[in-house]
């Protein structure tokens, strides 16, 4: 308030260093179109497997209302009194397990396939600007915007890195990215992607992705696509989540040419005691080896890149009660990561988007 007021009385002390073309010149120079950027956001990571760095991450991530949709009178005790008090510490040695040279593996996939959209374009002859951006952590979608905004870019598209729209993860990328963008005074144009979960390059780079696995291993009993869970209460209230994912789910079996006693879907990482989507995965591997299913693969078509929910949860917690349970063989196929199919298909779903924009 006070900036304000010192502004109003004092202008000349906050005028911008740089020379500024005047605003009021009868005869400007004409206003360039302005580059393009494309900004792909995927959910987030902490910077390091320590509990400090997991902490600041878990804070910024269960404080999103859309995330946690309870009021927050209610939550803020329970996150700032139990959730980070002890959490953080328990979950280093999980991400220390799966941390990769260039940090948590969602963030050194995620960067491959920025790149690989970048190269894809650049080849293609489009000067644009690709950069890439976490919901939560580090590089935060401020930040990213600015460097776009930076080097000239008027048209920013912005790419959610999940296919099946949710409001607790595409919805609040645009949270993030408008709020930004509604504290600037000279706003850039902005489009999003809102879902791409039938889209068939991504069906074919899922396709393509468990079949080259299949023809190097050979077929299992039964294949398990895991997505992520919701509470039950959101799609009640009109969130599509639950109908994109068995969309995605169905066009992925067809393409893989497996009949409906061929596959299962199931939802995972359930939080809280409140009733989530189901079959839930781990009862639902326990179910089948109780039923003398003894061989499956699982797959998780809602994660583009791999990360804790996939390579913890699933390949090793969910594999462990499969074969506690009496099954024999669990195998868990990697996510598209750095598929160069997927960078490609990627490319195009980007290329639909930026059609009419300059370059």
């Amino acid at each position: 308030m006070f900036l304000r007021l010192f502004k109003y009385l004092w202008p000349e002390r906050y005028l911008p260093e740089t020379p500024q073309a005047d605003p009021f010149d009868e005869h400007p120079a004409p206003r360039t179109v302005g580059r393009v950027g494309i900004m792909l956001v995927n959910l987030g990571t902490p910077d390091e497997a320590t509990a400090p760095a997991i902490r600041r991450y878990l804070r910024e991530f269960l404080s999103d209302p859309r995330v946690i949709e309870i009021p927050k009178y209610l939550w803020w005790p329970i996150l700032n009194l139990f959730v980070l008090t002890g959490r953080p510490k328990r979950l280093v040695p999980r991400y220390a397990g799966i941390w990769m040279d260039g940090g948590s593996p969602l963030l050194v996939y995620s960067q491959s396939q920025t790149d690989g959209v970048r190269t894809h374009l650049a080849q293609a002859g489009l000067d644009v600007e690709v950069e890439l951006a976490m919901r939560y952590g580090n590089p935060s979608i401020p930040d990213t915007m600015t460097k776009l905004r930076a080097r000239g870019c008027e048209h920013i598209l912005i790419v959610p890195m999940y296919p099946q729209y949710a409001a607790s993860t595409t919805a609040t990328v645009v949270d993030a990215v408008t709020g930004h963008v509604a504290r600037l005074r000279d706003q850039p144009e902005l489009r999003f992607i809102k879902r791409f979960h039938d889209d068939p390059g991504y069906i074919g780079a899922m396709a393509g992705k468990i079949q080259a696995f299949w023809d190097a291993n050979g077929r299992p009993q039964k294949l398990v696509m895991s997505f992520h869970g919701l509470p039950r209460a959101s799609i009640e209230m009109g969130d599509p989540y639950y109908r994109d994912c068995m969309q995605s789910a169905h066009q992925l079996a067809r393409a893989l040419s497996l009949t409906a006693d061929q596959y299962e879907v199931t939802f995972q990482s359930r939080f809280g005691a409140a009733r989530w989507l189901e079959p839930y995965t781990e009862p639902t591997l326990k179910m089948l080896a109780g039923q003398g299913v003894t061989d499956i693969d699982v797959v998780c078509p809602g994660f583009l890149a791999d990360c804790l929910e996939t390579l913890e949860e699933v390949s090793e917690e969910c594999r462990d009660a499969f074969l506690e349970a009496g099954g024999k063989q669990f195998r868990y196929i990697t996510a598209l990561n750095d598929d160069p199919a997927w960078a490609g298909a990627l490319t195009t779903v980007v290329r639909r988007h930026l059609q009419g924009w300059p370059g």
